[in-house]
C-alpha cells in the first residue's frame, strides 16, 4: 500500500504492465505520468522504449506504429493534446491496435483552462476507443491493469482510454494497494497478438487504400467487437476480483434499489455525491447514484435496468454539446424512456459542493418539465 497520486497510480500500473514502447509527450495535469515513466525507464524498472516525441501527434502516431508491431504501448495526454490527437485516434481504432492511454481529463480552450472537466475525452467518442472513467487512484491502476486485458482480447482488438479528473485525482495522494508482479503476470500474460502485424518473415501493408467494397465492413466489424466488449469487460471484471478482491462493472449501483430520485453521474465527482447520498438516506430521502465507468462502450441495458424504477432521475455532464447539451443525458434519453433532468456543472474546474448536489435532487423531485437542462454553479449575473 503507498500514498501516491492517481498519475503515480497509472504509472505504476504501466511499469506492472510491461508495455515495450512509451511515446509520451507532456501536458498539465498529465505530466507527471509521463515523468514517472521515464524515471522507471532510466532506473531500468522498466524495460521499454521510451520516445520522446515533439507533439502528442506524434506520440499517438508512434504509438500506433509501435503496435503495429505486435508489442504492447502505453501512452498518455490531456485537453489540447487529447484533441491534437484526434485525426490518430480513428486510426489506432480502425487498424485495431489494443493501445491503452491514460487521459487526465481537463477543459478545452478557449478560454484556455488547465483545469477539470470531462470534454476532452467526451469529444472522442466515437473514434472507436473505449473509455472507462475512474473515481479514485486505486481505480486508476486497476482500470489501466483491465484495460489491456480486454483491448488485447481477440474478439475487441480496440483501443482504450483510462480517464482520471484533471488535479482532483492526479495531484491529490490517498492510499492505493499496489499488486505484485508476480500476481500481475498471473492476471496478464504478454501480448502475443493473433491479428495482422508487422513482421519481416511475413511481409504485409497495413492501413492501405480500401475501396466502398470493403470500408462498411471494416467498420461494421469494429461495432461489433464494440458491442461485444461489454461481456468481454464483464469478465475481465470477474477475474480481477477472483485475483485481486476488487470488484467493478460496467455501472455502479450505489443504493438505487428502492431509489426514488436517481443520480447519473461518471469520475471522481461520484465521491461527493455517495457522501450526500449517506446523508440524505439518513434523514430519510430515498436517493441513489448510478455510477457509469465504461462510457465506451456504452451500457445501456446496465443503466436502464438501474433506473427503470426510479420516480425521476438527473443525469450530470461535465461536458456541453452546444446547442443540445450534456453528452450523457443526450445519450440516456436516445436510448431509453426514463423522466430525466440533465444538469451542465463542474465546467473549467468549477468546484461542486454537497449543497450543489442536494440542490439537483430538490430540483429534479420538484420540477414538472422533463428532459430539462440545467445549469448548476453559474454566478448570479448568468443564472
Amino acid at each position: 500500500m503507498k500514498v501516491i497520486t492517481a498519475n503515480r497510480a497509472i504509472a505504476e500500473a504501466v511499469k506492472l504492465a510491461k508495455p515495450k514502447v512509451v511515446p509520451v509527450y507532456p501536458i498539465t495535469p498529465q505530466t507527471t505520468i509521463s515523468e514517472y515513466l521515464a524515471t522507471f525507464v532510466a532506473n531500468g524498472d522498466l524495460n521499454a522504449e521510451y520516445i520522446r516525441v515533439e507533439s502528442e501527434h506524434s506520440a499517438i502516431s508512434a504509438a500506433v506504429g509501435a503496435s503495429g508491431t505486435g508489442v504492447r504501448v502505453f501512452t498518455a495526454t490531456s485537453s489540447q493534446g487529447l484533441a491534437l490527437m484526434h485525426e490518430i485516434l480513428f486510426a489506432a481504432a480502425g487498424l485495431r491496435n489494443p493501445i491503452v492511454m491514460g487521459n487526465a481529463n481537463r477543459a478545452l480552450s478557449a478560454p484556455l483552462s488547465i483545469w477539470n472537466d470531462q470534454q476532452d475525452s467526451i469529444s472522442q467518442r466515437d473514434t472507436g476507443w473505449m473509455q472507462f472513467f475512474a473515481e479514485d487512484a486505486q481505480e486508476a491502476l486497476d482500470f489501466v491493469l483491465q484495460a489491456y486485458k480486454i483491448s488485447e482480447n481477440e474478439k475487441v482488438l480496440l483501443p482504450s482510454m483510462v480517464c482520471v479528473d484533471g488535479y482532483y485525482l492526479t495531484h491529490t495522494v490517498e492510499p492505493v494497494d499496489i499488486p505484485t508482479q508476480e500476481e500481475v503476470d498471473e492476471f496478464l500474460p504478454p501480448y502475443k497478438p493473433t491479428h495482422s502485424y508487422l513482421d519481416p518473415k511475413d511481409p504485409m501493408s497495413l492501413g492501405t487504400f480500401t475501396d466502398p467494397n470493403y470500408y462498411m465492413e471494416a467498420r461494421h466489424d469494429m461495432e461489433v467487437a464494440m458491442e461485444g466488449a461489454k461481456d468481454v469487460i464483464r469478465n475481465v471484471n470477474k477475474e480481477f476480483a477472483e485475483k485481486f478482491g476488487r470488484k467493478y462493472d460496467l455501472v455502479e449501483n450505489y443504493m438505487c434499489d428502492d431509489a426514488e430520485v436517481i443520480i447519473i453521474a461518471m469520475g471522481s465527482l461520484c465521491g461527493t455525491i455517495k457522501a450526500v447520498i449517506d446523508n440524505m438516506r439518513k434523514e430519510g430521502h430515498k436517493v441513489g447514484l448510478l455510477r457509469v465507468i465504461a462510457f465506451r462502450p456504452f451500457p445501456k441495458e446496465d443503466i436502464y435496468n438501474a433506473i427503470k424504477n426510479a420516480d425521476r432521475v438527473a443525469v450530470l455532464d461535465k461536458n456541453i454539446s452546444l446547442g443540445i447539451g450534456g453528452v450523457l443525458f443526450n445519450e440516456i434519453k436516445a436510448k431509453m424512456d426514463v423522466d430525466a433532468r440533465g444538469f451542465i456543472l463542474g465546467l473549467g474546474g468549477r468546484d461542486v459542493s454537497n449543497e450543489d448536489i442536494r440542490n439537483i435532487i430538490k430540483i429534479t423531485k420538484n420540477s414538472t418539465e422533463s428532459d430539462t437542462i440545467n445549469w448548476i454553479g453559474l454566478k448570479e449575473e448568468e443564472a
